[in-house]
C-alpha cells in the first residue's frame, strides 16, 4: 500500500484518531486547474471547502439534514480488550471459543441485545463462510488479532447470478443460520426469494444491518475472483447498511462490486427515511468494476484503490455512488491513492468512476488531495451512468463571472480538487 509511514505510525500512535489528524499521503503539485472542463470538472480552493470529512459526516444518520450533534468517528483501540468471543482454527486454543465468525456473532447476540460494545477477537486464519451481523444490535467490533490485516481473511464465493439454491447450501450448509438467531431474517431475506438469482445485496461475504460496526485489521474477500469471464459478475466482499460504520487498517478484495456502502432496512430495500454515514481509514480496496457503490455516505481517509486488469473487462472503474438527488453528500476520496496494475499502461485506461442512475438518484463524489498513476483516464476520468448509459456532463461555469451550482442536477456531480499524477504518461 501507498500509505505514508508517518500515517500509519499515527494510526497506530492514536485510538482517537479522527478525520485528517494525521500526515497526508499527498505528493507534489497538482496540474489541475479549476474549473476544468467538460469532461473533467474541477473545483476551486472556495468550492472544495464545502467538500471536508467534517461537513460529510455531518449529513444524513436519521434523516437527510445536517445533524446539530454531527458523527465524528473514532478509532476505538482493541490493545488488551478482553472478550469471552474469541474465533480460532482450533478450538481450546489461545482461548478460542469459537471455530466461525458466525458463531460467535450468534453468541454473543444471544447474551446481549443491546447496551456496550461486543468485541469479536479472531486469532490468525483464513474463514470461510458468510458473516451478518443484524438491524438493532449493540455495537460490534470485529478485530483480527494478527501483526497485519493479511492474517486474517474472512472469505466466501458468491455472486449476484447464484440461484437462491445455491446460496443456501453456500451460506448455511451445517445450519449457521438457525430460527431464533437475531441474523437469521437476513439469511431468509436471500434464501427463500422467488427470483432465479439472489441479486448483488446477497452475494456479500460480511453483511452488516448494524449501527456503530467497527472492522480492524482484517481482510475480507469475495472468493468469486477470477474464476469467471469479463462478464457482469457482481461479487460483494463487504456491505454495510447501518449508520456510523468505522472501518480501519481492513483489505477489501474482490472484482465487480467489492464494497457496498448502503442504506436498506430489514426487508432488503433501500430505506429513504435515512442516510448511513461510514468512514474508512488507512485501508486497502481492490476490484475491477464499480467496486465501491451504494447509496450512503463513505469517507474514505488514506485509503488505496488498486484497480487490476486480470479479468480483461471491457471498462474498469471504482466508484459508482447512488447518491439520492436531494443529498448534497455522497462519497469523498482525501489524502488516498489510487492505483492500478501493468494491464493499464497501454491505451485501456481505467475510469475513477461514472454515475450510478437508477432510482431517482445523482451520484455525488469528489476525489482530492489524493494520488493516481497512469492506470486512469486523465483527460476523461468519468464513464457513461451504469445503468441510463447517459454521458458524462460536467458542470463548467460560461464565464469567469458565473457561480456554478454544485448540485445542478442538469450536469453530473463528480469532481476533482488538488489531485496529483504520481506516474508520468507514457
Amino acid at each position: 500500500m501507498k500509505i505514508s509511514t508517518l500515517s500509519r505510525a499515527c494510526a497506530v500512535l492514536s485510538a482517537g484518531l479522527f478525520l485528517a489528524a494525521c500526515s497526508s499521503s499527498h505528493e507534489g503539485k497538482s496540474s489541475q486547474v479549476a474549473p476544468g472542463t467538460a469532461s473533467l470538472p474541477v473545483l476551486t480552493a472556495d468550492e472544495a471547502a464545502n467538500f471536508t470529512a467534517k461537513k460529510y459526516l455531518a449529513f444524513g444518520g436519521p434523516s437527510l439534514q445536517v445533524q446539530q450533534q454531527s458523527w465524528f468517528p473514532k478509532l476505538v483501540s482493541t490493545d488488551g480488550v478482553k472478550t469471552d468471543f474469541v474465533v480460532g482454527p482450533q478450538l481450546g486454543t489461545d482461548g478460542a471459543a469459537y471455530s466461525s465468525v458466525q458463531l460467535a456473532v450468534n453468541a454473543a447476540l444471544a447474551v446481549r441485545n443491546h447496551g456496550e460494545r461486543i468485541f469479536i477477537k479472531i486469532l490468525p486464519g483464513t474463514y470461510t463462510g458468510a458473516v451478518y451481523i443484524p438491524a438493532g444490535s449493540p455495537p460490534v467490533t470485529l478485530f483480527g488479532a494478527g501483526n497485519s490485516s493479511a492474517d486474517v481473511t474472512l472469505s466466501q464465493g458468491l455472486e449476484a447470478a447464484s440461484t437462491p439454491a445455491t446460496y443456501r447450501s453456500t451460506v448455511s450448509p451445517n445450519g449457521q443460520f438457525l430460527p431464533g438467531d437475531r441474523a437469521n431474517y437476513m439469511f431468509r431475506n436471500c434464501a427463500t426469494q422467488t427470483t432465479e438469482t439472489i441479486g448483488t445485496g446477497c452475494s456479500a461475504t460480511v453483511w452488516s444491518q448494524s449501527n456503530g460496526l467497527q472492522l480492524q485489521n482484517l481482510t475480507i474477500g469475495n472468493a468469486l475472483l477470477d474464476t469467471v469471464d469479463a462478464g457482469d459478475h457482481s461479487a460483494v466482499a463487504l456491505r454495510t447498511d447501518g449508520d456510523n460504520v468505522v472501518i480501519d487498517n481492513v483489505r477489501l478484495i474482490g472484482r465487480q462490486n467489492t464494497f457496498m456502502v448502503n442504506t436498506a432496512n430489514i426487508h432488503n430495500e433501500t430505506d429513504n427515511k435515512r442516510y448511513s454515514r461510514a468512514y474508512v481509514h488507512n485501508s486497502l480496496i481492490v476490484g475491477d468494476v464499480d467496486y465501491v457503490f451504494g447509496r450512503a455516505v463513505a469517507v474514505f481517509d488514506h485509503v488505496e484503490f488498486h484497480t487490476v486488469s486480470s479479468r480483461g473487462v471491457k471498462e474498469a472503474s471504482i466508484f459508482a455512488p447512488n447518491t439520492p438527488a436531494n443529498a448534497a453528500y455522497g462519497f469523498l476520496v482525501t489524502d488516498s491513492n489510487l492505483t492500478g496494475d501493468r494491464g493499464f499502461e497501454q491505451a485501456a485506461k481505467a475510469k475513477m468512476g461514472r454515475a450510478w442512475d437508477i432510482e431517482g438518484a445523482s451520484s455525488q463524489l469528489v476525489i482530492r488531495d489524493s494520488n493516481f498513476d497512469n492506470s486512469y483516464d486523465q483527460m476523461n476520468p468519468w464513464g457513461a451512468a451504469a445503468f441510463s448509459g447517459r454521458p458524462f456532463a460536467g458542470n463548467v461555469p460560461k464565464d469567469e463571472k458565473q457561480q456554478r451550482d454544485l448540485n445542478d442536477p442538469n450536469f453530473n456531480r463528480l469532481w476533482q480538487y488538488n489531485n496529483v499524477l504520481t506516474q508520468p504518461a507514457k
